[in-house]
């Protein structure tokens, strides 16, 4: 039998509200990215014409072909590439390894590398030293130097290992009793049975990577091994960086592009390969990112 409950004028008027209020925020949250979209597909002469563009009457590729054509862009967006491919996959292998060696009981001196790790949460160098280090590798100007400092953290370190903590050693010595070495047990055992984890820190790793910033303009020189975030930041604060004018870009076809959807077009295009990415690895990041949260 089904009872209806009978709900009170007050709670409706909440339940309303509070739907209402939850839309207004959604919008707000993503009006401006609709916004940053459409202007980047908006024809300059239409740009120019209308004070406010919600839909635009004529779309352009304009500024998307003239960005594709910049080799300054071009360069910008492999080093970024680069980064979140080669630095992801280097920080996983460093992180994991480092991780499982510590969640291994028989491994000597495990607590004093586990202090270790500890320590870097308590004092950290700094900016200077850090610098200093990666100068006196001759690392400056070089795209290793936005790879090396950042390979891992001892967060996610202390992380994965609660994950491999986990597992059940009777797996691990069962694979052993069948003959197989240590790095045949982390490849064949441990790494599948670790995918959900992996996986939450490969996004973790390539999100970061894609975004970085602050140790490009701190070690980077060249403006033709800038990440693309860095040459966004110079974008927005000098439009000539692309090589136009202070108001708009001259195009081939005699045409004057307004850097406004140029920086737009510029935006877009750094945000739509982790936005591609992520619905890929939401089963398993959604998995993953408990990882360590509850001990059995």
């Amino acid at each position: 039998m089904i009872m209806e409950v009978n709900t009170s004028w007050k709670d409706r008027l909440f339940t309303y509200a509070n739907g209402g209020l939850l839309v207004l925020f959604s919008l707000a949250m993503v009006f401006p990215i609709y916004y940053t979209i459409v202007l980047s597909f908006t024809d300059s002469t239409e740009y120019y014409t209308r004070d406010l563009i919600l839909w635009p009457h004529q779309w352009s590729l304009d500024a998307y072909k003239y960005l594709l054509g910049n080799g300054l862009f071009v360069n910008s967006l492999m080093v970024s590439v680069f980064l979140a491919t080669v630095g992801t996959a280097l920080s996983l292998i460093v992180t994991g390894g480092l991780a499982y060696a510590i969640s291994c009981r028989r491994l000597r001196f495990r607590k004093t590398m586990m202090f270790m790790i500890l320590l870097t949460f308590l004092f950290t160098p700094g900016l200077v030293p850090v610098y200093l280090i990666v100068r006196n590798l001759g690392l400056i100007d070089s795209v290793w130097s936005l790879i090396l400092p950042s390979l891992t953290s001892g967060w996610y370190v202390l992380l994965m290992k609660g994950f491999f903590d986990g597992i059940p050693d009777s797996l691990d010595e069962a694979a052993r009793i069948d003959g197989c070495t240590e790095i045949s047990v982390f490849w064949r055992i441990i790494i599948p049975l670790s995918l959900p984890a992996i996986v939450a820190f490969g996004l973790f790793f390539a999100v970061g990577y894609w975004n970085t910033y602050f140790n490009g303009i701190m070690f980077i020189n060249q403006q033709a091994k800038w990440p693309l975030q860095v040459l966004l930041q110079n974008m927005l604060v000098d439009p000539t960086t692309m090589g136009g004018g202070e108001q708009n870009v001259s195009l081939q076809m005699n045409r004057q592009l307004p850097t406004e959807t140029l920086k737009m077009a510029a935006v877009v295009i750094a945000t739509i390969p982790i936005m591609l990415v992520y619905p890929f690895l939401q089963k398993h990041f959604a998995t993953g990112a408990m990882v360590g949260s509850v001990k059995e």
